[in-house]
């Protein structure tokens, strides 16, 4: 009970320094900044009918980094000033129960193997990725971020810095990830004949996450939602299971 009472009270003094930071002049200046982007980005997303390559995240990063350099703004003092969209990762992370919730009867029905499945995709592919920029002699907190480019963004900010990694870096990592994955998923399929609907949706959300699952949902209701159980499972294994073993 104590260490309950202890753990609100922490809450609650980080969301109060975060409330403080936002709520000056450069706080909520940023804040809009970010938020008019992130809107003009989703209506461009829409009006592509949701092309990877101008993914919401990707425009919206670019945009804010284009404002940061010409108001001659440091990634720490964004930060700072944005800080309650960084505290919002905490319940966006949450949140994944939702669709993980949703589509429980989904994994029900698909047991072990989906799970196997997952963990597989989970596992070989940022592997992969890590052992050729291991190969490169790339700095370790680098090597420590690339193990979570195949989940999402929340997940992956929160896990890289609970290894050792750079949660801004993992976020590029992310977004990159799922472009790609997007891009080059349909051809995939084709050349290794992979044609059934659940397997083509797990394959996009376990590796390619948020963007993946975008473009599950236009291949199909299936794809779509068994890229969700991907998306969710995989970013859940990956949060729980990398800080135990690095």
């Amino acid at each position: 009970m104590l260490r309950a009472e202890l753990a609100i009270k922490q809450i609650i003094s980080r969301f109060s320094e975060v409330v403080n930071s936002t709520a000056s002049v450069n706080g909520v200046l940023w804040l809009a900044v970010t938020l008019v982007f992130y809107g003009v980005a989703l209506r461009i997303f829409r009006a592509s009918k949701g092309h990877p390559l101008v993914h919401p995240l990707s425009i919206t990063t670019l945009a804010v980094a284009a404002a940061m350099w010409l108001a001659d703004i440091s990634a720490a003092q964004y930060r700072e000033f944005a800080s309650l969209l960084h505290w919002l990762l905490g319940p966006a992370t949450v949140a994944l129960a939702v669709p993980m919730y949703n589509q429980w009867q989904n994994i029900r029905q698909l047991g072990m193997p989906l799970i196997i499945s997952v963990m597989v995709g989970g596992i070989v592919a940022p592997l992969l990725a890590w052992g050729v920029i291991y190969l490169t002699n790339a700095p370790l907190a680098i090597q420590m971020t690339m193990l979570v480019k195949s989940i999402t963004s929340p997940l992956a900010m929160e896990t890289g810095a609970a290894i050792g990694g750079i949660p801004a870096l993992a976020a590029v990592f992310v977004i990159l990830t799922g472009i790609v994955g997007a891009l080059a998923a349909p051809l995939t399929y084709r050349l290794l004949g992979v044609t059934m609907p659940d397997a083509q949706g797990v394959a996009l959300g376990a590796v390619c996450h948020a963007v993946g699952t975008s473009k599950a949902l236009q291949m199909g209701e299936v794809q779509g939602a068994l890229a969700t159980v991907g998306l969710g499972l995989n970013g859940i294994l990956t949060a729980v299971i990398l800080p135990v073993f690095l």
